[in-house]
């Protein structure tokens, strides 16, 4: 039987991480493994996707022995390097309605609301101290092209009973973020910001105190499918009858997933720290903002008064093959940069202290997909969150848990199981050079109407083959 074969990441060096993870000085805490052991099922991947996975296994069946398995260390990966953006599905209800209909689809936006208020008894109740601050998600529009984006979805919204979107004028936009670059838009109230790796290493922690045995610094090489799957790392093997592929972008080593899944990054800084001067500007609290923009831009003030300050890049890897440039782009954040002063001129004269990027892993429906690899029905995997993860990973942890405890309930039924209908991609070269092209069409397309003018007729045709819609 053929060996699957993984990637293997290249670590972040320590300077080279993100501020969530510098900032809490976020380290290994569990060995690597070393030789054998035996589990009813293994995890690869220990971040958002793969801890609630663990977790969920071990609510419905506590007598399972679960193992993960961390290449680097837990929220190491796309989990502690977001831009915390904390916010429900039914901005995407439209996406999701097209692959899962739109009963389904109203149904798991609901979902993610109640995965909000699971964080927030996390918090509330002392068990994660993840800087949950739920005041709400900005949708806006900074320019004439990107006015009425959120409309269809919150027409859809409201179509379903589900008003959860209330208009934002320009004076509430700039009295709330301190910023008159966007002008109109909408708030999701129940919505918010996290610290993403106070998260990710919250949930690790829980992990742990629920008998789930974590090996970081474990990076999978290879897995030996078959009725006992062998799971192997450079000092060890464990032996599962289920495993589970938890890896983000990491999985389009498996030539069966790349078919529908590319990998691009996203570029993220953050400030020093300017509480004054923010209070000054009128920005307070601990909303999520986005723009419109095909590069959507997303940030947020933390805690301590910094600005962290996200743009997707559009950079697209070849064959799903990335490596150390993923992690930091030698660019160093410059179009955040310049962006940040277009939208805060009042922050001209701040350092930046923090820049980093990371992988994201996308679908072309922009809807994460589960199912099991072709041939090993024990082999289970999810992928596809184009960066919308934080209150989505809790639901991905119960379809993946039903699949591998093999229940029959509405999450292993759930339309977001099955890849056999989902959109494959070409092949490469086409589908790099292709995505190139878009890339350099997106970004032009961008700089034209942010300036409100136009872009040509070839540069709009172009752009319009970019999938989804955006993200965060």
């Amino acid at each position: 039987m053929t060996t699957l074969r993984l990637r293997q990441p290249a670590v972040a060096l320590p300077s080279d991480r993100s501020f969530w993870l510098q900032d809490i000085g976020a380290g290994a805490v569990t060995e690597p493994l070393q030789g054998n052991e035996r589990a009813d099922a293994v995890i690869v991947g220990g971040g958002y996707t793969g801890l609630w996975t663990a977790l969920r296994i071990r609510e419905l069946a506590p007598e399972t022995r679960v193992i993960v398995l961390e290449a680097d260390l837990c929220g190491s990966g796309a989990s502690g390097r977001n831009g915390g953006q904390v916010h429900s599905w039914f901005a995407e209800l439209d996406q999701i309605s097209r692959v899962v209909g739109l009963e389904e689809a109203r149904q798991l936006c609901a979902d993610t609301v109640a995965s909000i208020a699971e964080l927030k008894a996390l918090q509330q109740n002392g068990t994660i101290d993840m800087d949950l601050r739920l005041d709400g998600w900005l949708w806006t529009a900074s320019s004439i092209a990107q006015e009425g984006a959120w409309e269809h979805a919150v027409a859809m919204t409201a179509a379903v009973g589900e008003n959860r979107f209330k208009p934002l004028t320009a004076d509430d936009i700039e009295r709330r973020t301190g910023s008159s670059a966007s002008y109109v838009g909408v708030v999701e109230t129940n919505a918010g910001t996290v610290h993403p790796a106070k998260l990710a290493i919250g949930l690790r922690n829980l992990a742990l105190a629920r008998g789930v045995i974590i090996h970081e610094r474990s990076p999978v090489l290879d897995i030996e499918p078959g009725r006992t799957c062998k799971v192997c790392t450079a000092q060890g093997i464990v032996q599962a009858e289920k495993v589970v592929l938890a890896a983000n972008a990491w999985l389009s080593a498996l030539p069966e997933l790349r078919r529908h899944l590319y990998v691009v990054d996203s570029q993220v800084i953050a400030t020093a720290a300017v509480p004054d001067l923010l209070d000054s500007i009128g920005w307070r609290d601990g909303a999520s903002i986005c723009d419109s923009q095909n590069q959507v831009l997303y940030y947020q003030r933390t805690t301590t008064g910094r600005v962290v300050f996200g743009r997707g890049s559009g950079n697209v890897a070849f064959s799903g093959n990335f490596g150390a440039n993923f992690n930091r782009s030698p660019e160093h954040g410059r179009d955040n940069v310049r962006e940040l002063h277009r939208v805060y001129p009042a922050l001209r004269g701040v350092p930046v202290e923090y820049d980093w990027a990371g992988p994201i892993d996308c679908v072309p429906e922009h809807v994460p997909v589960f199912d099991h690899l072709r041939g090993h029905p024990n082999i289970f995997y999810g992928m596809g969150f184009n960066g919308t993860g934080i209150a989505q990973t809790p639901i991905a942890g119960r379809i993946l848990a039903s699949l591998v405890l093999e229940r029959k309930d509405r999450w292993s039924a759930s339309g977001l199981v099955g890849i056999a209908r989902r959109m494959s991609l070409p092949p490469e070269p086409f589908r790099y050079l292709g995505a190139k092209l878009v890339r350099s069409a997106v970004r032009g397309k961008n700089e034209a109407e942010i300036r409100n003018r136009k872009a040509d007729r070839i540069t709009n045709l172009l752009a319009g083959l970019k999938p989804g819609r955006r993200k965060k």
